[in-house]
Order: C-alpha cells, then sequence, then structure tokens
C-alpha cells in the first residue's frame, strides 16, 4: 500500500518528465493531412513509392506502394538486389536511411519470399534504381516506437 501510494505521488512529477521531442499532435495531424493530398495528386499506378523500415534482427526492406494508393495498401516487401543495391546497402551502414521515402524503380515478381526472423513470407520486389523523396517524411504508423529498430514490432501503415 505504501508503494502504491507513493507511486501516486510521482505522477505529477512524472508527468512533467515526459519527452516533447518529435511533432506535437497539431503538427502531426497537418503532416498527415497534407501526405493525403499528396497521395491523391499523384498519378495512379504510375510508379512505385517505398518507405524504409529497418528492424535490426528482421530482413525485410520496408513498405512499398503504388502511386496514388495509400500506405494502407502498401505492402511489406524483401528487396531483390541483384540488378541494384538498395540505398543503404549501396552505402556502408545497414539501416542508416530508416523512414527514408523513395521513388522506386522496379517491379513486383509474383514470389514470395520467407523471412526467417519474423517467421513471415513476403512480396519481392526486383529494384532497378531509386530515387529520394524525403529523409523526414510524414508518419505512417500508430504505433509509438514503430521507427525503432531494436523494437520488433511490424506495424501496418495507415
Amino acid at each position: 500500500m505504501i508503494r502504491f501510494a507513493s507511486t501516486l505521488l510521482l505522477l505529477p512529477i512524472l508527468a512533467g518528465c515526459m519527452s516533447t521531442i518529435g511533432p506535437t499532435p497539431g503538427q502531426y495531424k497537418l503532416a498527415r493531412a497534407a501526405m493525403v493530398d499528396q497521395i491523391k495528386a499523384e498519378p495512379r499506378d504510375a510508379y512505385f513509392v517505398g518507405r524504409r523500415y529497418y528492424k535490426t534482427d528482421y530482413k525485410f526492406w520496408g513498405f512499398v506502394r503504388a502511386s496514388g494508393h495509400p500506405w494502407s495498401e502498401s505492402k511489406l516487401v524483401m528487396m531483390n538486389e541483384n540488378q541494384k543495391l538498395a540505398p543503404d546497402r549501396a552505402g556502408t551502414a545497414l539501416g542508416t536511411d530508416n523512414n527514408f521515402e523513395y521513388r522506386l524503380h522496379g517491379r513486383f515478381s509474383g514470389e514470395t519470399v520467407y523471412e526467417p526472423a519474423s517467421n513471415g513470407f513476403y512480396p519481392e520486389f526486383v529494384l532497378t534504381g531509386y530515387d529520394l523523396i524525403s529523409q523526414t517524411p510524414p508518419p505512417i504508423y500508430r504505433e509509438p516506437g514503430a521507427l525503432n529498430p531494436e523494437r520488433p514490432i511490424i506495424p501496418q501503415p495507415y
């Protein structure tokens, strides 16, 4: 009972220690609204947009959607790099482009690839090229900490 009471006394103090790093709820909402409008303005199915989703223990690449389609329709993919290395692998350190957004050149092969760490099967995307769109794109995940490479969660973009 004493431990519970002391915890209650600490709550106001701990609440004041909450981080203010990152967007405010208002900024978050505005960024999401602008992103939705931008996606609606894209030509439908003309190209692919990819969002790198790096996790330390997993080998999938990230989420890919067709232009003009929302992130909720994106697919988590395994990247076939036989023709072109993924951006972070072309550099020197894996995952340095976590959450970067790219215009991807390539195609879905129609194959699925097993990724043992997540025990999942993912569609294969054959990469032939890419262009960086943004290093700080608007958020597409609801889950707090979704972008933490050490957290073993696989969120669904919305």
